[in-house]
């Protein structure tokens, strides 16, 4: 056998037979070949005299004690490769087969020409041809028979479309009338043609927020939040908040994508639940960007085994009707066992190869297979379809899936990358392949039997360096097929509405009892939080629309007693005695519990947080997500979900609790966050406070109510970073500076007095430091130091930003200050800055301060040991803010650099042994 010849008999010359065995090859070495020969024989005369169900019962009897005598045997959870429903129980079709057929030509070719346009000389914006042509068929059926709209009466299906597939959605909502051609032609242009002129690459509702609902396009996110948007829809059912026994939750995914960790990281979570209001459809092409997805196995066949296992119902759709008569006639099972012993690489090449490769390399290996199909010319079997390409398989397997109950549904539908185009079929390189010639959009036309002329095509390229686009006039039949069919199934898809009723927020009373501080007690700002979440869930407008979100650390952030009374969410309640439950504060599930409890899961707790943030558009019910967390793990573990969050234009609270890089003091490195502001920084939707009191988590948290569930609601995200760090925290002092604390930083100390003056700025836990670091500078060295709590860097900088690009856009206006250097105008003496994260999070604004400024900060990486050797280590704690404003003084020459040396010696800030005897309190998490 040569390197040309395909090999065909399922063997490597030299090697031991290649087994597939649930998608996956193994090689099976065969020490005595002799008598496996042997027991295949008695096998096979086992199957001929007695049956194949008798030989299927003596296999399970023989598996079961292989497991009894400890011989491991893998678990069989894969079935044939085969369609799951077979033709006799297939449902009748119900649409007109001949009008969705011309639909889905319609929508193909403009889809095609809108991303080959997009790639004319000189503009040349990417996009993605293949992906859709493979699951056209697939989201034709669901949008013409399945898909609920808004206006349906049980209130509409949740749609989560394939990233790389919007060309085609956009192709459908021209034809529909929603987009314009000029529109489509502006594919990936959203600025330079005008506001809305142009359509964004992918599915992104904050850049079309009356059109797409979910973001899905960073791959794996869209099979994590839909299983957590489905879990939603029944935490709101079960709460009675909403009604949505009739919505569905639909989500689109690639073969590809399923290699994501995300992607299968909580199917467990969907069958654990019974959540057979969720479908999944991948679309097995059998091609990731690059290549084969699985070129020596079947990928098919290892999905199907790990949803299985995971408890998911499994509808596989893999050939089209023009096999079920050669299925028909496979008596002795010979071409079934040549599917599932056919790699996908092979298939894939099949794709791409004529009806006479096809004939020799899979049909030609066996004189039962040759014979199967010695009727049929080579053409015939160049054609036969793969299943995902036929809408009766299809429809007959979105019918089986709407049906199902007890469990979620993933549908597998074999498809062809690039079906109907040509140059892109089945290719390796079709992913990165943009752009079609004028020949081979005239082969495509023709495949799609397009009535588009050849000069008519010529004429377009010659005046726009592009095909035309194709639509068959409002009245004909098919537009107005297609406008009844969703007109029955309550509109069309995708489309983002906001109807949720707006919300009676509490009162300023409700933040009067943390606005008078602790008195001489202790307590975390955490704690300051949590009061007030309490508070807020006995609210009779607000309460039942909070949702506490966690991953196994409610307990931790001191909300175990919320158990006994807001219960945990679980839909099918407690059903064992608890081990704590002769205790007040026993742990307590319902199906109508409020508190959203995760497991060690921060990317399930946010899409929890997501679909909870968001109802107020899927649902029209304004949800209040409360998601706490270790702040180590929020923006630095599941970022990219909160991208995701805000652009779904999501609301809600995200606490970054146990904040700070020395205050979670005996769990060290990967415990120890120094930069979560930085990273939050990043997101234009998130805005960032880190409060020292708890007077100003009050004016916080009131003010991120207002501004996402007020008159007025931003499309925010409110992050707060809190301590677990007791302090005592002060009464809210008269004439407050409210606006300070929202804008991002107020004093809260001034020095009275003669003497060298310094202006000391610092956020969260380290304000306290500041303010004994200004108690010695007075003391100790006679220099007066006034304190300034910054709520925020990261707003800020923001604004200082903001008033800077106004300033270019307005160059005959008088300019604007950043409101950082307003605030400090008339402030006296250098500035130092000082916060529990690393220097880059207050040096965010330095271009902005007016003098000379200098930060401390927690460079590095965090280390487990008390807090006070913790901050002697980083240089943070109050003697070295001491240090570092005399040194500051020095600099500017207000004092004698010998008060610097002597102080730097007095405290010994390089040695974190010097505070070896020094006591903490509250140092566990």
């Amino acid at each position: 056998m040569t390197e040309e010849t395909p090999n065909t008999s399922g063997t490597r010359s030299g090697s031991a037979p290649s087994v597939i065995h649930e998608g996956l090859p193994t090689q099976l070495p065969d020490i005595d070949p002799d008598e496996t020969t042997d027991w295949l024989a008695s096998f096979d005369d086992l199957v001929q005299e007695r049956g194949r169900e008798r030989a299927r019962y003596i296999m399970l009897r023989l598996l079961e004690r292989a497991r009894q005598s400890n011989v491991g045997v893998p678990a069989l959870r894969s079935t044939d490769y085969i369609n799951t429903i077979p033709p006799e129980r297939e449902p009748w079709f119900p649409g007109d087969e001949e009008a969705e057929r011309r639909i889905r030509a319609y929508i193909r070719w403009n889809a095609a020409v809108m991303v080959s346009s997009a790639n004319r000389k000189g503009l040349e914006v990417g996009g993605h041809i293949a992906t859709y042509q493979s699951s056209a068929s697939l989201y034709e059926v669901g949008f013409n028979h399945f898909f609920r709209g808004k206006e349906h009466p049980g209130g509409g299906d949740q749609i989560y479309i394939q990233g790389h597939g919007s060309p085609g959605i956009y192709a459908r909502a021209f034809l529909e009338g929603r987009l314009s051609e000029t529109q489509l032609y502006r594919f990936r242009q959203e600025v330079q043609h005008g506001p809305g002129a142009g359509l964004p690459s992918y599915p992104h509702p904050r850049l079309m927020p009356d059109f797409w609902e979910f973001p899905t396009v960073s791959m794996g996110l869209t099979a994590l939040n839909s299983i957590y948007q489905a879990r939603f829809n029944r935490y709101l059912q079960n709460r009675g908040i909403k009604d949505t026994s009739d919505q569905h939750v639909w989500a689109f995914l690639g073969d590809g994508e399923m290699g994501e960790p995300e992607s299968l990281g909580a199917i467990r979570i969907a069958a654990r639940e019974e959540l057979d209001n969720l479908t999944w459809v991948i679309n097995c092409n059998l091609q990731q960007l690059d290549g084969p997805v699985t070129g020596n196995g079947k990928i098919i066949q290892e999905l199907e085994a790990n949803f299985r296992g995971a408890g998911w119902n499994v509808i596989k759709v893999v050939w089209g009707r023009e096999w079920d008569p050669l299925l028909a006639r496979d008596v002795d099972g010979v071409l079934v066992n040549k599917m599932n012993t056919t790699p996908d690489g092979a298939f894939q090449t099949y794709s791409v190869e004529d009806g006479a490769y096809v004939r020799e390399s899979f049909f030609g290996g066996d004189p039962r297979l040759r014979a199967m199909v010695e009727h049929m010319s080579d053409q015939q079997i160049q054609k036969l379809p793969r299943g995902g390409h036929d809408y009766r398989k299809v429809y007959a397997a979105f019918d089986a899936a709407s049906k199902h109950v007890g469990q979620p549904t993933v549908i597998l539908a074999k498809t062809i990358k690039g079906w109907t185009i040509d140059a892109l079929e089945g290719k390796n390189a079709t992913h990165q392949m943009k752009k079609l010639t004028p020949a081979d959009l005239k082969k495509f036309r023709d495949r799609l039997y397009l009535p588009i002329s050849d000069r008519d095509l010529e004429r377009s390229y010659e005046e726009t360096g592009s095909a035309p686009f194709f639509h068959p006039g409002e009245d004909s039949p098919e537009i107005q097929y297609m406008l009844e069919r969703r007109k029955a199934l309550g509109g069309s898809l995708p489309k983002r509405v906001t109807r949720a009723k707006n919300l009676t927020l509490p009162g300023n009373e409700m933040y009067d009892e943390l606005k008078q501080g602790s008195g001489k007690n202790s307590i975390a700002t955490t704690m300051a939080l949590v009061r007030l979440l309490k508070d807020w869930m006995k609210d009779p407008e607000i309460g039942k629309r909070i949702v506490p979100i966690a991953p196994d650390e409610y307990r931790t952030f001191g909300m175990d007693s919320m158990f006994p009374s807001a219960k945990v969410y679980n839909p099918a309640g407690q059903q064992y005695e608890s081990v704590d439950r002769k205790l007040l504060l026993s742990y307590k599930e319902s199906a109508q519990g409020q508190m959203l409890h995760e497991g060690i899961s921060e990317a399930g707790a946010v899409a929890s947080a997501t679909a909870a943030g968001s109802a107020y558009s899927t649902h029209g019910e304004q949800m209040i997500p409360f998601y706490i967390f270790y702040s180590m793990f929020g923006f630095q573990r599941t970022g990219d979900s909160i991208w995701a969050m805000a652009d779904q234009l999501a609301r809600g609270f995200l606490i970054g609790a146990t904040a700070g890089r020395t205050t979670l003091t005996g769990e060290g490195l990967q415990h120890a966050d120094g930069h979560s502001p930085l990273l939050a920084s990043t997101n234009p939707a998130v805005v960032h406070y880190d409060p020292a009191f708890s007077y100003e988590v009050a004016h916080i948290m009131q003010s991120g109510l207002e501004r996402m569930y007020g008159e007025d609601a931003e499309n925010v995200i409110f992050y707060l970073t809190v301590y677990n760090e007791p302090v005592q925290h002060p009464k809210e002092p008269e004439g407050v500076d409210a606006e300070g604390i929202l804008k991002g930083m107020h004093r809260i100390a001034q020095a009275e007095g003669e003497g060298a003056r310094a202006q000391v700025l610092a956020s969260g836990v380290a304000v306290p430091w500041a303010l004994k670091a200004a108690q010695i500078l007075a003391d100790d060295w006679g220099v007066r130091a006034d304190i300034w709590s910054v709520t925020s860097w990261n707003e800020l900088s923001r604004d200082a930003i903001g008033a800077e690009e106004w300033n270019l856009l307005h160059p005959g206006d008088t300019p604007r200050r950043a409101y950082v250097a307003d605030k400090l105008a008339d402030a006296d003496g250098p500035v130092v800055a000082v916060s529990d994260y690393m220097r880059a999070v207050p040096m965010q604004m330095a271009r902005w301060v007016p003098g000379d400024y200098h930060v401390l900060g927690a460079d590095g990486f965090g280390l487990a040991d008390t807090r006070p050797a913790a901050r002697r280590y980083f240089h943070i704690d109050a003697e070295s803010i001491v240090v570092q404003t005399l040194q500051a003084l020095a600099d500017a020459g207000t004092i004698d650099r010998d008060k610097v040396v002597d102080a730097f010696t007095k405290y010994r800030i390089d040695d974190p042994t010097a505070v070896a005897d020094v006591k903490q309190e509250g140092g566990d998490a």
